[in-house]
Order: C-alpha cells, then structure tokens, then sequence
C-alpha cells in the first residue's frame, strides 16, 4: 500500500502527469478566454474618450468641435445648460451609444449564418487588425470622419469577435465560459482606467493610444500561444468540411419542435452531418428565443438606465461635479458588471426571467427618481447602479452557460453566435428609447 502511494506522489509517474497536465491545459484554456474577453471589448471600451481627447484638438473646425462634445459625453459626463429644469446635455448620449451599437448589431445579425466558412484562426486576426486600425485612426485622426470610422472598426472588432469566441467555446470545457466573461467585463474596468491613467500621469491621448495597439497583439498571442486547442480543431480550414457524425439523440435542447419535427429530423434526409440546413438554424433559432428575450430585456434595461437616466440624475449639493458623478456611475456600473461576469465558478442562476424583471424594476424606479427628484443622495444612486451592473453581467454570463448545457453537440456552436445578438439588440432598443426620454425631460 506505502509503495502505491509513493508511486502515485510521484510527479514523473505516467498518471499523476497526465493529472498534473489536464490542470495545466484547463487553466491555461481559462486564462486564454479571459484574456482573449478583455483583449476584444477593450478598444470598443476606450474608443469613445479617446476619440474625444484627440477631436478636441480640431476645434478650429465647427462641425469637430461639435462631434467633440458629442463623444465627449458617454465617458466626460459633459453638459451644457437650457432651459430645462434639468441640468441636460443638448445632445443625449443615447447618440453616441447608437453609434456604437450598429455595426456590431448588423454583424451579429448576419454573420451567424455565414461564419462557418470562415476558419477561426482568420477570423481571429482579421479582430485583431480591425481593433489595431481602430487605434490608428482615432489617434492620426486630422478629421471627424477618421474618428467615426474608427468607433466604427472598433464596434465590428468587437461584434465578431463575441459571436466567434462564444461558438471556440464549444471545443473546450465550459468552465472556460466563465473566463471568457469575466474577460468582458474585465474590459470595461481596465480599459476606462488605463486610459484615464496614462493621461492622468502626462502622456498625449495620441501616445496613449499608440501604446494600446499592444492589445490587439495579446489578443493574437492569446488564441494562437496560450489555448491549448483539440488536436482535430480545425484551425485554418473550413468548419463545412470537418463536421463529425452527431447522433441524432444529441440533437436536442435549442432543437426546437413538435413529435413530427423530431421525426423527420432524425431521418436521413435531414443530415446528421455537415453544416446545419437553413431549416435546422431556423428551428434552433426559435429555441433561442427563451433565452434571447430575457438577455435582450435586461440590456434594454441596463443600458435605458446607463444612456436615458443617469446623465439626468445629478445632485447639484454633493461634493462631486455633474461630470464625476457622471463619470463614477459608469465606473461603478462597470466594476459589477466585472463581479457578477466573474461569478459562474460560484454561483449558476437559472432564472434568467428574474434578473430581467428585477432590472426593469431598477429601470422604472430610476425612471420615477428623475421625474419626481426623490432620492436623497448620490450615495444610494452609487448602489443601485452597482446592483445594476450585478445583474447585468450575471445575466450575460449565465445566459449563455445555460445555453451551451442545454444544446445537443451539433448546434451549439451556431446558437452560441446567434444568441449574442439578444444583448446588442437590447441596447440598440435602449438607446432610440432614451433619445425619446431625453427630449421629453430636457423640455420641461
């Protein structure tokens, strides 16, 4: 018995290396996703408040000062005064949020069903190069269109990049999920910091962001270095030609349909092989929608409260100015987006409907705060926007792990993409909602 146990202690044994191997090759697959999540949110994250740093030094030009104090407002928490009773902004930052929200929506709402025949590893640097672009033209920027364009490059960085590295899930362990979101909403603190920081200490935003441009190359380093990817990944070549034999029994959770659809799809004129039919993604779409519709309406929530409200709720006898309150409700939002993404190790919540109603709450109370001026102190808006961001992120990160479990091998690596449309589709929502809001408050 001692000699067994002093073999099995042994690190140059056959089993205790392959254990020792196995841990190794689930956190390094861990770290890549977290670092591959932060690499590819991080330039749409910094691109708006550097955009505005560098536009400030076209004032010289009307319409760039006026496209500067624009995309000054979702980071600056700029205003100027009206009439209102309400200290607004002239322009809402639902603005700039829409701006942002578009290219990466039409991405998500296309590229689904058409991704497969792009091979990831491609896939991956052409992110890359979208994100270091975006970094190139907003800094060298001499015009407001090279910074929108930039904003612009940045948005479809990130958008293909969350559908593509959400279907790489598939091929390794799911606790890489969590990863990959606590990545995201790493982002959100790190690239709004960073930035601020550099700055902070004296260095051009033109600097700043040159240096950033080490960010799409860890992206690269992350994927192609760090994951430790399945021998038969197919890597350069194109999903079509490298799909397996699924049993037809696998095919099921998002699989959506009555007796008679599971029937016919069972039989061999429905493939059991190869890239889903049109009819398949459509059925896995309709399954989508449980998960779609509560993610979509917490998002919608989240972000009518980030881009309609927040820049409303302003608490002229605190000793922070309208712009730092501004400035630390984003802060706050992001620093629980970054707790809650980071739980899914910890805690798995798989009532999504009740995040989704408990973020309307929050919606409609703040909703009220602004129109009857009821809340006492920025302090308690600082919570709320906490537990906003909480939910938010534990939304996202469960979302998806519940759909990875729940879908047979076959689909799920089409419905991890096609899913991802639920979050950006509710922004998009929020931010023509709160274009609406704003006008209405600020005319009173």
């Amino acid at each position: 018995m001692e000699q067994t146990d002093s073999v099995n202690a042994d690190p140059d044994h056959p089993d205790q290396r392959s254990e020792i191997n196995g841990r190794s090759t689930l956190w390094r697959n861990w770290a890549g996703f977290w670092l591959l999540g932060l690499c590819n949110n991080f330039a749409y994250v910094v691109m708006l408040s550097a955009a505005h740093d560098i536009l400030k030094k076209q004032e010289s030009e009307n319409a760039t000062a006026s496209a500067s104090a624009t995309l000054a407002l979702e980071f600056q928490g700029g205003n100027s005064s009206n009439s209102s009773s309400y200290d607004c902004n002239p322009v809402s930052t639902a603005a700039v949020l829409l701006a942002d929200i578009l290219p990466t929506l039409l991405i998500k709402l296309s590229a689904p069903f058409v991704i497969h025949k792009l091979p990831y590893g491609f896939r991956v640097v052409f992110c890359a190069v979208m994100a270091a672009i975006s970094f190139l033209l907003v800094s060298f920027s001499s015009a407001v269109w090279m910074s929108i364009l930039g904003v612009i490059f940045a948005s479809f960085s990130a958008g293909l990049g969350e559908l593509s590295f959400l279907s790489l899930t598939v091929f390794f362990s799911r606790s890489v999920l969590g990863g990959w979101g606590s990545g995201t909403g790493g982002a959100g603190v790190a690239g709004a910091f960073l930035y601020s920081g550099l700055t902070q200490l004296g260095l051009s935003p033109q600097i700043t962001l040159l240096l950033m441009l080490v960010v799409p190359f860890a992206m690269l380093i992350s994927y192609f270095f760090l994951l430790v990817v399945p021998p038969a990944f197919p890597q350069w070549s194109s999903r079509e030609s490298s799909y397996a034999a699924v049993d037809s029994s696998e095919r099921q959770g998002l699989m959506d349909g009555s007796e008679e659809e599971e029937q016919e799809k069972s039989t061999p004129e429905n493939q059991t092989t190869g890239p889903l039919t049109f009819t398949e993604k459509r059925h896995v779409i309709k399954g989508l929608l449980r998960f779609v519709f509560p993610l979509g309406l917490v998002y919608f929530a989240e972000y009518f409260i980030n881009q309609g409200l927040m820049e409303l709720l302003y608490f002229p006898n605190f000793f922070l100015s309208h712009a730092e309150q501004y400035r630390w409700y984003q802060t706050l939002y992001q620093v629980g987006v970054l707790v809650s993404r980071s739980s899914l190790c910890c805690v798995k919540i798989r009532k999504l409907w009740a995040l989704s109603l408990l973020q309307v709450v929050n919606a409609v109370l703040l909703l009220f705060a602004v129109r009857y001026q009821f809340l006492p102190s920025a302090w308690l808006l600082f919570t709320i926007v906490t537990y906003e961001g909480l939910l938010g992120g534990a939304a996202y990160v469960n979302t998806f792990y519940l759909i990875s479990k729940k879908t047979g091998d076959r689909p799920r690596e089409f419905a991890m993409a096609a899913a991802s449309v639920g979050d950006s589709l509710g922004i998009a929502l929020a931010a023509l909602t709160a274009f609406l809001v704003h006008r209405y408050f600020c005319s009173i």
